[in-house]
């Protein structure tokens, strides 16, 4: 690059204040779109992430081979056996902040007056009261781990048999054996999770209570709960190895909700076309402004051809000018976008209910390193490729045909 084209390019730039603003403006405002696009749609993602790890699936579950697959019906024949030194073996890898025990039954919850089907789990209240930090109790409170013989529901199956805390119900399932048990429990909290199918649904009591309705020792699930969602993969491949390929399956969360990774695709997907709709927007937008700008200045680049200039250079001319403009507007563009998105951050987005999910959250907008490059690289890509044919044209004009243009 020839330095003193260079420094004629940045003096143009400056020159021309009314029409470098426009392209700036273009470029600014695409970039700066592209930053706020990338960290709302990242943030739907974390936050979505988190609701079903700190309401349902914890970050790595370990279960008997093909209990999710087969599991759902019969739960009671795919038990782990001795969970307590399974679970020593666990709490002893890295990142792993605590792991709890689930026992899973299916059954039928009578109120007295009618039935309804349920999927229901033994949980250890505690433990899952710190991971299930997602899990709104709408009424009620809590389950404790003294609690005995006590039940929270979905708000559905609260709202299906029209039960209230302090309403007796009894649990009627299938033991590990095949008989039938049933117990009477007293509803003490009504919970709320993102997914208003689980809430339809599910009920929850403690381990000591399940284990003594299914007369078993055991336990289907043990869901483990790291210090940080990014060491997921690692944590979960140091559980499995620690455990080897026999007849226990370790698999982590977006593994166990397929949904998660479908939306992820389906948000991917959208967020790529409106990449695509906002670079033709940047490069039209540049491309009339450098056009206008161009044909405006024909006499000017017909004086610099007469003086002995080469057409070459007044091609690197225009693109240097361009280069000079893309620079800063790529670089104005993620000022500007770190500004918006920190200050649409610290006053929230509030969201509606995501589809199937009975509520709101609050979105920021996330700073995504890939997606603030992307962006930059789009602005600087979209104001260089948008003078190449201007500049091409022009460069071949004949001299006396660009000094015609002089008035």
């Amino acid at each position: 690059m020839n330095i003193i084209t260079f420094h004629l390019a940045i003096r143009n730039v400056y020159r021309h204040k009314v029409r470098t603003a426009m392209t700036l403006a273009a470029i600014v405002s695409g970039v700066a779109g592209l930053i706020l696009a990338g960290g709302f749609v990242q943030d739907i993602f974390v936050q979505l992430g988190e609701a079903i790890i700190h309401s349902q699936t914890g970050h790595v579950q370990v279960f008997k081979r093909d209990f999710l697959d087969k599991g759902s019906r019969r739960p009671e024949q795919y038990l782990i056996d001795d969970p307590a030194s399974v679970m020593d073996k666990i709490r002893s890898q890295q990142d792993v902040r605590q792991v709890a025990a689930r026992l899973s039954f299916s059954g039928l919850l009578n109120n007295g007056r009618r039935d309804l089907a349920i999927v229901g789990e033994g949980i250890e209240a505690e433990k899952e009261a710190r991971l299930g930090t997602f899990l709104k109790i709408i009424a009620g409170r809590q389950l404790g781990d003294g609690d005995g013989l006590a039940m929270i529901a979905g708000q559905g199956v609260a709202e299906s048999l029209a039960l209230e805390p302090g309403d007796f119900v009894t649990l009627v399932v299938s033991t590990a054996d095949g008989a039938l048990n049933s117990l009477e429990f007293e509803l003490v909290g009504v919970f709320q999770s993102f997914s208003k199918e689980f809430d339809a649904h599910a009920v929850r009591i403690s381990l000591p209570a399940a284990q003594e309705l299914m007369f078993t020792s055991g336990a289907n699930l043990l869901v483990v709960t790291l210090d940080a969602t990014d060491r997921t993969d690692a944590a979960a491949a140091g559980i499995g190895a620690l455990l080897g390929s026999g007849e226990l399956e370790v698999r982590n969360w977006r593994q166990i909700a397929d949904f998660y990774e479908k939306t992820v695709q389906l948000y991917k997907s959208q967020f790529g076309v409106l990449q695509w709709i906002i670079l033709a927007m940047v490069l039209l937008s540049v491309v009339n402004s450098v056009n206008m700008s161009c044909y405006e200045r024909v006499s000017e680049f017909g004086t610099m051809l007469a003086l002995g200039n080469r057409p070459r250079d007044i091609f690197s001319l225009l693109v240097q000018e361009n280069i000079v403009i893309g620079s800063l507007g790529a670089a104005a563009g993620v000022v500007l976008g770190f500004a918006c998105a920190w200050i649409i951050s610290g006053i929230g987005i509030s969201m509606p209910p995501p589809p199937n999910a009975n509520v709101g959250y609050t979105a920021l907008i996330r700073i995504v390193p890939g997606d603030v490059l992307t962006a930059a690289l789009v602005g600087f890509v979209a104001t260089v490729a948008a003078v190449v044919l201007p500049a091409r044209r022009i460069s071949r004009t004949p001299v006396v045909d660009a000094l015609r243009q002089a008035k």
